[in-house]
């Protein structure tokens, strides 16, 4: 007797039609495209990127206008110590000549010395004090850049659920309000102007010492 022997076929379904479908699905929901099928997120997306871009460029001049000033403050210095070099070595110079009579006459050198000094000290100390407000500019652009930068990546990540109202630069205002403000203390005075201080003290030494140069 034959046996008939029924052939059963299976079917495995690997899942590829289901996958590609959600991959269609998400691609279709995907945050940028939400962006680019909403005129006002694309709108707000163009503008803050463009807004990122002059950021960058005002950051850039500010950087390179610091680095100017920093080498105009050392140029200025080594100006100042060459001026006192000379100085001196015209003092110890000169000095031979004078007698008693003469030694009456000293302030008028020193007189000389002490305008000059104070002249390129004030120099030093406008250059510093441009250079203190280029970094607070400076630090100022940087924080509004950070911002701008975060609410970029938070409308790419939301896509059509972003909240167009949302302002950028609320954030650093909400930082400076809540962190304390930090009051110029006597030795932060010091930090920030210790070129100038230093070129007091040197102008402070050699004026009475030229005196001893010239009278000894």
């Amino acid at each position: 007797m034959a046996e008939t022997k029924d052939a059963h076929v299976v079917v495995i379904s690997t899942g590829d039609e289901d996958h590609l479908q959600e991959t269609l699905i998400s691609s279709a929901h995907h945050p940028l495209q939400e962006i680019s099928e909403s005129p006002g997120h694309l709108l707000l997306l163009k503008l803050w990127q463009r807004e990122e871009d002059l950021f960058a460029r005002r950051i850039t001049t500010k950087e390179t206008r610091i680095d100017n000033i920093r080498r105009e403050v050392f140029q200025l210095c080594c100006f100042f110590f060459a001026f006192h070099g000379f100085f001196l070595t015209l003092l110890f110079v000169s000095s031979n000549n004078f007698n008693e009579n003469s030694c009456r006459k000293w302030w008028v050198p020193c007189f000389l010395y002490l305008v000059t000094s104070v002249v390129m000290i004030l120099c030093v100390q406008y250059k510093v004090y441009r250079y203190m407000k280029m970094s607070a500019r400076l630090q100022k652009e940087r924080g509004d850049s950070r911002a701008l930068s975060r609410c970029i990546q938070e409308l790419r990540m939301k896509g059509a659920s972003f909240d167009l109202s949302k302002e950028p630069l609320s954030n650093v205002r909400r930082i400076k309000s809540s962190s304390v403000e930090v009051k110029l203390t006597p030795l932060r005075w010091c930090s920030q102007n210790l070129v100038t201080i230093c070129l007091i003290c040197v102008t402070g030494l050699v004026f009475p010492a030229s005196r001893y140069i010239l009278c000894s």
